[in-house]
């Protein structure tokens, strides 16, 4: 999701001298907002002396952090400058894939790059492309493969964020954030903004039409729930739905509504989420990343202060990587995150 503009960004952070990026010592790592604590469950989640670094910045819209065990790195899509960025502790900042989300000639809006990232069941990059419109596979030998593009004939919207069933399917969210005018794009083939699954075969299956903007995604630790957001400031809820026997979905309910926090002028809206390995749900929203148990309960929210679009585990799982407006961020847990993958 597009953040909204922000006045004076350079008033909210002190960088010193040594940059992280730059490889910096870890104690001159900038940090950035708060911890609000509202359960004393989340205090078995969150350090007490948890704070949020900066990793790097200076990005238009940072989203789709993802860990890659085998590089000890974390990649994530910068979407209006089309790229995909890696940062590694020690190493830095570097460019990782370029185009990464519109292959196509001349000009596609602001929000052409690729957007959510995870790894496949083989560890291959799995890419949501806004411009190109499809979930693409990094294949290991080089170049990139469609996982789809369409369902029954009409192009999607802008694929939006993605998550990876242990049978290999592929399940993703497709709202029209990427297309140069929206949901008033010409270039609009479906009325709808749909949930879908992808089985290894290539079967593109829709399984919910009736979420008005369907953003971030992710499964229970035992596959059992689907956590959706939808960034509609109309109505900026979470969703959960029953997983079928047949990788399909029940019709859902709500699982945590973000109206008050909204209203209360926080920024950002219900966007990327992970869960981690005990059920509790790390979702993006107004403030920054709220902690919410498995049961419904807002435990506390990770404060960055920005709008705040996606997040990942990391390192060895007890770490949170965000992406938050031009910032890539961590927090240490005490928790631990299932990291993607093989």
């Amino acid at each position: 999701m597009r953040r909204l503009p922000l006045l004076c960004l350079a008033l909210l952070l002190a960088i010193p001298a040594v940059r992280a990026e730059e490889g910096g010592p870890a104690d001159l790592l900038p940090s950035l907002g708060s911890i609000q604590r509202l359960e004393p469950r989340f205090d078995g989640l969150v350090p007490k002396d948890a704070v949020i670094e900066v990793l790097a910045s200076g990005f238009e819209w940072a989203e789709g952090p993802v860990w890659v065990k085998g590089e000890g790195a974390v990649l994530f899509s910068d979407i209006p400058r089309n790229r995909v960025n890696r940062w590694k502790q020690g190493e830095g900042l570097s460019t990782y894939l370029e185009p990464a989300g519109f292959t196509g000639p001349g000009a596609y809006g602001n929000e052409r790059g690729s957007n959510g990232l995870t790894l496949d069941r083989q560890g291959n990059l799995v890419s949501c492309e806004h411009g190109d419109r499809r979930v693409s596979r990094l294949t290991p030998g080089g170049g990139k493969r469609t996982v789809a593009d369409n369902y029954k004939g009409k192009r999607f919207n802008s694929p939006n964020d993605v998550a990876v069933h242990s049978s290999g399917a592929i399940y993703f969210t497709d709202p029209p954030y990427g297309l140069p005018k929206g949901f008033d794009d010409e270039r609009r083939e479906l009325d709808f903004c749909g949930v879908y699954r992808v089985t290894p075969d290539g079967t593109v299956t829709l399984l919910c039409d009736t979420m008005t903007r369907p953003n971030g995604i992710g499964f229970s630790p035992d596959e059992k729930r689907l956590y959706v957001a939808q960034s509609d400031p109309q109505a900026p809820i979470w969703k959960v739905f029953n997983v079928q026997a047949d990788g399909t979905l029940d019709a859902g309910k709500t699982f945590f509504d973000g109206t008050k926090l909204f209203k209360e002028r926080k920024k950002g809206l219900p966007d990327g989420l992970k869960v981690d390995t005990l059920g509790n749900v790390f979702a993006t929203g107004p403030g920054g990343v709220l902690v919410i148990a498995a049961d419904g309960t807002h435990l506390g929210t990770i404060l960055t202060g920005q709008a705040t679009a996606n997040c990942g585990f990391g390192d060895d799982g007890k770490t949170l990587y965000m992406t938050a407006d031009s910032h890539l961020c961590r927090i240490k847990l005490s928790t631990t995150g299932p990291l993607p993958g093989p």
